[in-house]
């Protein structure tokens, strides 16, 4: 509870307000029969003398009376029930989605993007129908219980005596159903999790999909999870189905032995035909609430599963936090970087380190690049200096000031990032730049772009910065993709640049101009080069060389021509590569 009251607590008086007004609904269908009985009692029987029409009138009337209120009442309880079970799932799943956004990259790891999909959706959703169920029948179910109990043995306690045998089996069998379907409920949800994260990846690759012809082999995969789901859905159902008939067979074997043993009462002149026939109501309106009930948990069944998917998001530990942030208020004002004996794996249970012992400085106004084989640690040594990741072991520090000590926006602030897989959003590619700076002007925007050139091929598309990019920004190429994003992080005008390798699209002639550019729009910023291409860093002011997780090298292209073996032989196996291919 402690994870829902605050999304509660706005909606309160639509809480109460729902199962109170449920509550004069209950009382309308419990007195009725009850007004029922006493009018062919005493109204029929009075007819002959002439007394019975009155009788029956004026019942009749209150009768009417008591239906209005009725519906008013049920009308009004759906209406708060219905409005508080909305409110209270769009406030949790808006809180949900704030708790994931909260996420760093490790957190994120921890759950993969179809599971949490299907937590903010499906999963709500399931939380949404029980709180509308619960609302609509938490007060209804019982109150028609007790008050079908007392009012059937005010007509005859005798009789009633039958439902201490029939509640109680009911009560069992509801039981030990529920008991069968909330694990399957669970792995239901599991499923589906696994069905949402299988189509995302189809869809989001369907183009290397129709490159490789590997349709059939998607279309088999999909339909597989596909029943995977639909056995698990229907072996969880299976509760649901057996419920139903189990209740409407113990409702009409009840119903019928009342009726039997009722009818020998009224031949003994025990009880008359119009009490018989209130108790027979009564009887339908007790069986009924209980299959209401079960019904009621059968949905709690359901919705408790997804309840532990939604608590096990919120429980999730954030591991960076501005909790130890010195001096929130900190800004970044120079861009000078100090890594400090760094050391970092992405597991605390891993034996190896992705970098170990790495120390450099960047001062500010730097061009520093950072070559390496693959798998050397090039992104997860720049993915540091944000606190995507934290150290390990070492300190990273930013003007003089471990990144630690920053409040995490404030250091974001500071770094404009093109990460290795460059990401476009749908929209116009003027809202796409703005992500940099939502205040930019044209002009400025259009400055950005230049520097990462891409104003030329943005001019000539005919809405020009006002076209729509599809969803990844799926229609336009590679390189244009890795420009527009390098024009979105310059647009933020960052006291850190880093560049993850996102100029690889770029041809080389196009790739200078940026670098060109990076001296003269960005001269005083620090500029962090990740490249494969020996030739994107070999003028940079410091270049960088690691190999599996250490630096072997530090220095100017010349100076490390000379020292450094790992740099010669990355130097020579790329020339040597040009030369075979002209």
């Amino acid at each position: 509870m402690k994870y829902y009251w605050k999304y509660i607590k706005p909606y309160t008086l639509f809480f109460l307000l729902g199962p109170v007004l449920m509550l004069t609904e209950v009382a309308g269908e419990i007195v009725l029969p009850k007004m029922m009985s006493i009018m062919v009692a005493n109204g029929v029987g009075e007819m002959s003398a002439g007394y019975g029409i009155n009788f029956i009138i004026t019942r009749g009337l209150m009768m009417l009376g008591f239906i209005a209120i009725q519906i008013m009442g049920g009308i009004g309880g759906h209406y708060f029930s219905i409005k508080a079970s909305v409110c209270f799932s769009s406030d949790l799943r808006k809180g949900l989605f704030e708790k994931v956004q909260t996420f760093s990259f490790k957190n994120i790891d921890g759950f993969s993007t179809g599971s949490l999909v299907t937590r903010l959706t499906n999963d709500i959703t399931q939380m949404q129908n029980m709180v509308r169920m619960l609302l609509i029948m938490a007060m209804r179910s019982p109150g028609m219980l007790i008050g079908g109990i007392i009012m059937a043995c005010s007509i005859n306690a005798r009789l009633a005596t039958i439902l201490v045998v029939i509640i109680p089996l009911l009560a069992v069998t509801i039981f030990l159903l529920l008991r069968t379907a909330f694990p399957r409920f669970q792995s239901m949800q599991k499923k589906l999790d696994k069905l949402n994260s299988g189509i995302q990846e189809n869809i989001t690759n369907v183009r290397v999909i129709k490159s490789f012809v590997r349709q059939d082999f998607e279309t088999k995969k999909f339909t597989d999870a596909n029943n995977d789901l639909m056995d698990t859905t229907l072996r969880a159902m299976r509760i649901v189905i057996t419920t139903m008939p189990v209740v409407t067979l113990a409702m009409n074997i009840t119903t019928l032995v009342m009726v039997w043993t009722g009818g020998h009462f009224v031949v003994n002149g025990t009880m008359n035909a119009a009490e018989l026939v209130a108790f027979t109501t009564y009887i339908t309106q007790i069986l009924m609430s209980l299959m209401m009930v079960s019904m009621l948990f059968l949905q709690l069944s359901r919705a408790l599963a997804s309840s532990s998917r939604i608590k096990e998001v919120f429980a999730t530990e954030v591991d960076l936090t501005d909790d130890s942030a010195a001096n929130k208020d900190l800004t970044v004002k120079r861009g000078k970087i100090e890594f400090r004996n760094v050391s970092f794996k992405y597991y605390a249970d891993r034996k190896e380190n992705i970098l170990d012992n790495i120390s450099f400085t960047a001062e500010p106004g730097e061009v520093v690049g950072i070559i390496g084989m693959t798998g050397s640690g090039k992104s997860s040594l720049v993915q540091l200096i944000p606190r995507l990741y934290d150290v390990t072991a070492g300190e990273v520090l930013v003007d003089g000031v471990n990144v630690k000590d920053y409040s995490l926006r404030h250091l974001r602030d500071g770094v404009g990032m093109v990460l290795q897989k460059n990401v476009l959003f749908s929209g116009s590619i003027a809202e796409n730049l703005r992500w940099g700076d939502k205040n930019a002007t044209d002009e400025e925007m259009r400055a950005a772009a230049e520097t990462a050139q891409a104003d030329s091929f943005i001019s000539n598309f005919t809405e020009g910065y006002g076209m729509e990019l599809g969803q990844g920004g799926v229609n336009v190429s590679g390189g244009q993709k890795q420009r527009l994003c390098i024009a979105r992080a310059l647009l933020k005008k960052p006291k850190i640049l880093i560049l993850d390798d996102s100029t690889s699209a770029v041809d080389t002639a196009t790739e200078a101009k940026i670098r060109a550019a990076f001296y003269t729009s960005l001269k005083d910023s620090t500029k962090i080069l990740i490249a494969q291409r020996i030739s994107s860093v070999i003028d940079a002011d410091k270049i960088i060389v690691l190999d599996d997780g250490k630096i072997s090298g530090i220095g100017r292209h010349d100076e490390l021509m000379r020292d450094c073996e790992e740099y010669r032989e990355i130097y020579y196996s790329q020339m040597d590569r040009e030369k075979e291919v002209g």
